[in-house]
């Protein structure tokens, strides 16, 4: 980009661009992700950059954000007419147009192809990022094995070193709730902005803390499911025994109560056993084998 008959707010941004991008691209692959903070979809797109980035920063590659609103002469300069638009660049120039990888992995496997082909050079891992990763594997670990309180002490250990890590703080949230506090997971789950709620972790914690704040405990649970059992039409019922199962962690209970309701009718108070069984689906994960069983039980039920 040539600096003469520029204005110097130009040549600034040339100069930066070639800073933070045309030298660094020398010998690493530079992903150039044009954005600005009023577009919905770049703030979807954006965590998936951010992580695949950091994923393969060790193999020599490097992000940069490009907000079109402040820097509108090298967007136009690359011809930047809609957004997101994504480029990766090696020594200076543009080798790939990754604007249409929206996941994980499509981004990975462009990502994999360009170094195959590319002579980059390996890059540096943070090791204090390298730090946060590992105390992040081991923390979900260890709440996966059930001890919420361990994994509640790692991801707080985390929060410390990253306070704005996203799956840590949804982790932090999830450990929070299985130790019944959701008051503090709901503290916790408020200081994470919108722009990093497409996490399927986040999606997991604020799930959780719905459905907490939705199952209300039942002084006389015994009493309720022999009622439920006497009168197993009274859906009014159903949904509370349902929601006093979640109460005190019976899942499976719960699931069957809702199940049953939905069976006896599907449509009953506007869907709400539907409604609070999807809840439940999210709150476990949907990733979870539990769930896909569960999946499989209200298929049958409403597709035959």
């Amino acid at each position: 980009m040539a600096t003469l008959g520029m204005s110097a707010a130009d040549r600034e941004a040339v100069e930066a661009f070639r800073r933070n991008v045309v030298e660094p691209s020398m010998t690493q692959l530079v992903i150039v992700d044009f954005w600005a903070e009023w577009c919905g979809p770049c703030k979807q797109l954006g965590p998936v950059i951010d992580k695949v980035a950091q994923d393969y920063a060790a193999r020599g590659v490097k992000l940069v954000k490009i907000d079109v609103d402040k820097d509108k002469f090298i967007a136009a300069q690359f011809r930047v007419q809609s957004i997101p638009t994504v480029y990766a660049l090696f020594q200076g120039q543009p080798v790939a147009d990754l604007t249409n990888a929206r996941t994980e992995g499509q981004l990975s496997r462009m990502l994999d192809q360009l170094l195959a082909q590319l002579p980059v050079q390996a890059g540096e891992v943070d090791p204090a990022a390298a730090d946060v990763e590992e105390f992040l594997a081991m923390a979900q670990a260890v709440l996966a094995d059930g001890d919420a309180e361990r994994a509640l002490a790692i991801f707080e250990q985390i929060a410390e070193i990253a306070p704005e890590h996203v799956s840590a703080s949804a982790g932090r949230a999830l450990a929070l709730l299985q130790l019944g506090r959701v008051a503090e997971a709901e503290a916790v789950l408020a200081t994470i902005t919108d722009d990093k709620s497409k996490d399927p972790a986040l999606a997991q914690a604020r799930a959780g803390v719905a459905l907490a704040k939705d199952a209300a405990p039942v002084a006389d649970l015994a009493g309720l499911a022999r009622q439920v059992e006497a009168a197993p039409d009274d859906l009014d019922k159903r949904y509370e025994l349902a929601g006093g199962l979640m109460a005190i962690g019976d899942r499976d209970g719960a699931a069957d109560q809702l199940l049953a309701s939905i069976a006896t009718d599907r449509a009953w108070n506007g869907g709400a056993a539907r409604e609070r069984l999807l809840k439940l689906f999210a709150a476990v994960g949907l990733e979870d084998p539990w769930v896909s069983n569960q999946r499989r039980r209200l298929s049958a039920i409403l597709f035959t």
